[in-house]
């Protein structure tokens, strides 16, 4: 055997193998790894977009926060101040209807006593004309007269 004879020999089966790897082997292989790193990759990219998307969501679910707490402020200071303003329009409006029942009271009560007067003015025409009437049927007496007077003077109280 020869120690070159064998080397050479070795040598193309050594190439031929790799040729066959190169060509029918090796493909498929780095096919493969190259597949599974574009899922790792598209994954990585997916995890990260996610990740921005969720801070983004963050950042949004927070802005919407503030500004319904803006809003939800704003809406109770309105409502307050509608509130005051419908609570000064109530009082006002107390405030006139006492004022035109006062008036109204004391305008019933002047009539009130307006006509009470008149009516005791024609009670004490008629007592008058009733006493005036005795006196001139009885003879003109000063002792009469007075007690007449009198009587009339107990008729009025």
């Amino acid at each position: 055997m020869n120690l070159n004879a064998t080397l050479i020999a070795q040598l193309v089966v050594f190439f031929i193998l790799v040729v066959f790897t190169m060509k029918f082997v090796w493909p498929p292989i780095v096919k493969a790894l190259d597949e599974r790193a574009k899922k790792v990759a598209d994954g990585l990219a997916a995890a990260d977009k996610a990740k921005a998307d969720l801070a983004h969501a963050e950042k949004k679910v927070v802005e919407e926060m503030r500004k319904a707490r803006e809003s939800a402020g704003d809406v109770r200071t309105s409502a307050e101040k509608q509130a005051s303003t419908l609570i000064d329009e109530a009082r006002a409006e107390a405030g006139r209807i006492i004022a035109a029942a006062r008036e109204a009271a004391e305008g019933e009560a002047a009539t009130a006593a307006q006509r009470a007067k008149e009516a005791l003015r024609d009670q004490i025409a008629i007592l008058a004309l009733a006493g005036a009437e005795k006196i001139l049927r009885k003879e003109v007496d000063a002792k009469a007269h007075a007690e007449l007077l009198a009587n009339l003077k107990q008729e009025l109280q």
